[in-house]
């Protein structure tokens, strides 16, 4: 068995999650090895968990995990959300996300948050 947290191994797995979760990046044969195809495979995994299987088509905007926690921030601030171009899938998981946030949603942090916001010259829409 090969050692899965040596650095080698790290670095092979991380290329091809990175691959697998990019849906315009094709699995590169020429570095098969066990931990780049562990990568690939958890990374497509990932994929197609929060946009649905490749094969069905990629969509108009890609949903990401920093995606996700945008929607989160914004349920938690009650702030209105902009879903143009998601599918029907992505929404699924983006509307699990902002009503979580929206769940934890408190009136009084988000005014004080906008206004140290505004203090220091950000402005939100």
């Amino acid at each position: 068995m090969k050692k899965i947290f040596s650095p080698t191994y790290r670095q092979h797995y991380f290329e091809g999650y990175s691959i697998g979760l990019n849906p315009f990046l094709e699995f590169n044969y020429a570095k098969r090895n066990e931990a780049f195809i562990a990568g690939f495979d958890s990374g497509r995994s990932d994929y197609e968990r929060m946009n649905g299987c490749i094969s069905d088509g990629i969509p108009q905007c890609i949903v990401t995990n920093k995606v996700l926690e945008d929607f989160l921030l914004a349920g938690l601030l009650g702030l209105s959300i902009d879903t143009d171009g998601y599918t029907s899938h992505q929404m699924n998981l983006i509307t699990k996300w902002y009503q979580s946030g929206v769940e934890k949603y408190e009136p009084n942090q988000s005014i004080s948050l906008f206004e140290l916001l505004e203090k220091n010259g950000i402005q939100i829409n």
